[in-house]
């Protein structure tokens, strides 16, 4: 694929907008958020944004984040009636004019060093998307057993059914230009933790290119992701997508790819 024009940075605007999803963080939200806008503050080359996009939470979290918002000149909050990390990451970047839309965790599992090769290729226009992988060459993870099982099985079975190209659908910090967004977005159907796979899934099929950062990657033990749950939840995505794609494929006819 020929290699894409660098973004046009508007002078003065946010060229990165990185969004928080929370629900139910009122323990990690204040000191983690400060933590991001510090090292963006002190490291990033580009103006930034921090949107946390609360998801109906039933804490303090949008006090908190309201908080951040007024304290720090960089950070805003948005509130969403209801759940579903797909939901406020679609919301928050469909809104959004900044050229480099990304996320992060909020128990920021992810080094922070990782967040300027995740920006710099969609800037750069030598990728449309970036992931953090934890499962490349390079890459230094501390997490159970357990975790890395169903990480790995779950990757697997992606490379195995949907014959994808990228390594680590599910690491929560991932970076997208927003032209490709604007392509994506409205065909992603799921607003869970399924989003994410999806959106990588239908970049991959319209040829955009993903560019693979190795990251490093502690697991967070107080995590309240049902790990039952969301693996459910992934297999019911994988079944869609390929009933999907094996629609298109007979309605195109033979030798539809």
């Amino acid at each position: 694929m020929p290699r894409r024009a660098p973004l046009a940075l508007p002078p003065g605007e946010p060229v990165l907008d990185l969004v928080v999803p929370v629900f139910d963080e009122e323990k990690d939200l204040a000191p983690n958020v400060r933590r991001l806008h510090a090292h963006l503050r002190d490291t990033f080359p580009y103006p930034f944004r921090i949107t946390v996009a609360d998801n109906a939470s039933t804490d303090r979290t949008p006090h908190i984040a309201a908080r951040l918002a007024a304290g720090l000149p960089e950070v805003e909050w948005t509130r969403l009636p209801l759940k579903g990390r797909g939901r406020a990451l679609r919301t928050v970047w469909s809104a959004s004019r900044a050229p480099v839309l990304a996320y992060t965790d909020v128990d920021l599992s992810t080094g922070l060093a990782a967040l300027l090769p995740l920006v710099a290729p969609l800037v750069s226009g030598h990728s449309d998307l970036a992931i953090g992988t934890r499962l490349a060459p390079g890459s230094r993870v501390v997490r159970g057993v357990k975790r890395e099982v169903v990480s790995r099985g779950y990757n697997a079975l992606l490379r195995r059914t949907l014959a994808v190209g990228f390594s680590d659908a599910q690491c929560g910090f991932k970076a997208v230009r927003r032209d490709a967004a604007e392509r994506l977005l409205p065909l992603v159907r799921d607003g869970g933790w399924f989003f994410d796979t999806e959106l990588l899934v239908l970049a991959e099929r319209a040829g955009l290119r993903i560019h693979e950062v190795p990251v490093d990657w502690v697991d967070d033990p107080d995590s309240s992701v049902d790990i039952l749950a969301t693996a459910l939840a992934d297999l019911r995505g994988i079944a869609r997508l390929r009933r999907e794609a094996g629609r298109r494929r007979r309605t195109a006819g033979p030798g539809a790819a």
